[in-house]
């Protein structure tokens, strides 16, 4: 793993033979997720953001104790919680109203264009995914991306979700790839430090120009704010 106090980039673009990538505010914009959520409370902001927080805290709460359920119902969870913790009336047909639009998620508009600079430049390109493999079918199919990625990798194949090493383990084998030839990409800090402690590179693809949540003195081997920069990272 990457150890650097000053941040200063360690990506070697010469081990790398294969690509994974997150999925959610990675490959696809979560924006809408919200949107579809202002149609049924008054505060959509507060209540997104305690469904994220739970959301993740389930699934890492999940992997410590070993206690597994698909993410769309740890997702689930969350949302009910965030709603009965601002005391919102939301009824249960009104939840999966919400949830479906996981499966009408919109491209970034750099990720079909950058994959395929990728694909030319000979890298195979994979999804490493808490997401279970419905909800990645779906996401491939509304982003129009299933010609650009080899697969998709969910953490429902092993019952286990990032950033425990084992999901990018498997996800190694799954591609046939060396851990130490793979470069992941994601959005979330958790995410890269995952792959990076496993043995893969780490790409962080910051689209909202934030802070970096370093802790321990801990960067990613690389920042990018688009597959494009990866793709000039790679020489291709």
């Amino acid at each position: 793993m990457s150890d650097s106090d000053a941040g200063a980039p360690t990506f070697d673009p010469e081990r790398v033979t294969t690509v994974t990538v997150d999925s959610y505010g990675t490959l696809v914009d979560t924006d809408a997720v919200e949107a579809r959520l202002a149609d049924h409370v008054d505060e959509p902001e507060p209540v997104s953001k305690l469904w994220r927080s739970r959301s993740l805290m389930y699934t890492m709460v999940g992997n410590f104790i070993g206690y597994y359920q698909p993410f769309y119902e740890m997702n689930r969870a969350a949302l009910r919680y965030a709603l009965d913790a601002h005391d919102e009336d939301v009824s249960a047909d009104e939840c999966d109203e919400i949830l479906a639009t996981y499966h009408e998620l919109d491209v970034f508009e750099d990720v079909r264009d950058g994959i395929e600079r990728l694909l030319d430049g000979g890298y195979e390109v994979y999804v490493v995914s808490n997401g279970n493999p419905d909800m990645l079918a779906s996401m491939v199919s509304q982003a129009e991306i299933e010609a650009l990625v080899a697969d998709t990798i969910s953490a429902d194949e092993i019952q286990t979700f990032k950033p425990h090493p084992s999901i990018y383990r498997y996800a190694a084998g799954r591609t046939g790839t060396p851990i130490e030839e793979i470069v992941h990409v994601a959005g979330p800090a958790f995410d890269v430090l995952g792959a990076m402690h496993a043995g893969m590179q780490g790409a962080w693809i910051d689209r909202d120009a934030g802070p970096w949540e370093s802790f321990a003195g801990i960067h990613p081997d690389v920042t990018i704010s688009s597959f494009h920069d990866l793709a000039e990272a790679l020489g291709v």
